[in-house]
């Protein structure tokens, strides 16, 4: 696990034995699903070590699940093939809405922020170097988008970049292929791609890991800010309530969900609902530069908490 992420958090075994605890007595292990936002390996190698943290604090067997893409866990809640996953916000709402999940806890960064940027990034030899000349050369960019359930490489770029600016990314560009942000910051920096979505939690891993690759990249957008990655249990299986942990290893943490807090976590996870209402509104359309999609999503009503 990183040195940046809540990813690495001894806390998130804590509260999840709370809820472990009685559930135990109907399950003697627990399967957790990730996400591909990169390699399989390079999530295993993040993640086991945590898992191992797990088990020891829960007496569960904790069984990790790494699926080719971000539906493959959303599917896999559905059916009770995994109990708790990592999700970006996007995937997250599908899995409440397809999976009978439950947001319970949301990624704090070391700095005690919840909320990372979507970036367009390119190479540095690369001649684009503002979103603007991106959007007048795009019939000569080979663009790498991320995959369709992600929330910094799909929904926020299509919203902010294209829907704003009345373009269409599916016809848009040379050429354009969707793969996991891992995937696009290695095709940038090979130069098979010219500009490709991303975010600053994988750019921020790439500066700590390989700052000579992180100089060889320039980022020419970021998007406001996303509220941080939600963690999601299957609500079959929640018989105990999970109390508040704000302490980590290295100074990192997570925030379970008190009843303050699920408020908390539903309200500031609105906005993505509303982009995630947008985008559908999008799909609907022949073109992205649909009139009426702003108002659409601004006349539907808030999203209510069902916990207040």
């Amino acid at each position: 696990m990183t040195t940046r992420l809540v990813r690495s958090l001894a806390a998130l075994s804590l509260g999840a034995a709370t809820w472990a605890a009685s559930w135990a007595v109907q399950a003697q292990e627990i399967n957790f699903g990730i996400i591909a936002t990169d390699a399989a390996s390079v999530q295993r190698e993040r993640w086991e070590p945590f898992f191992r943290d797990m088990e020891k604090k829960t007496g569960l067997t904790v069984k990790s699940f790494y699926a080719p893409d971000y539906a493959g866990v959303i599917e896999a809640m559905r059916f009770n093939k995994v109990q708790v996953a990592w999700y970006g916000n996007k995937a997250a709402m599908e899995a409440v809405d397809r999976a009978n999940g439950e947001i319970f806890a949301q990624v704090r960064y070391k700095d005690g922020s919840y909320g990372y940027h979507a970036l367009l990034i390119t190479h540095k030899d690369s001649p684009y170097k503002t979103l603007d000349d991106v959007l007048k050369n795009s019939k000569s960019i080979n663009f790498g988008i991320g995959d369709p359930n992600s929330t910094s490489g799909f929904l926020v770029p299509t919203f902010y970049i294209f829907a704003q600016n009345k373009v269409d990314h599916r016809t848009a560009f040379k050429t354009i292929r969707s793969a996991s942000h891992g995937a696009n910051i290695q095709a940038a920096l090979a130069k098979q791609v010219d500009v490709a979505t991303n975010n600053t939690e994988d750019m921020g891993k790439l500066e700590a890991n390989r700052p000579d690759l992180f100089q060889q990249l320039r980022v020419i957008w970021r998007s406001p800010l996303i509220p941080s990655d939600p963690f999601v249990l299957l609500s079959a299986g929640r018989q105990t309530h999970l109390r508040v942990i704000s302490r980590s290893r290295e100074g990192q943490g997570w925030r379970g969900t008190s009843k303050s807090m699920r408020r908390s976590v539903c309200s500031s996870h609105s906005r993505i609902s509303c982009l995630a209402r947008r985008w559908l509104s999008i799909a609907c359309c022949r073109s992205s530069a649909c009139a009426g999609v702003t108002m659409r999503c601004t006349s539907l009503p808030p999203i209510m908490c069902p916990h207040s």
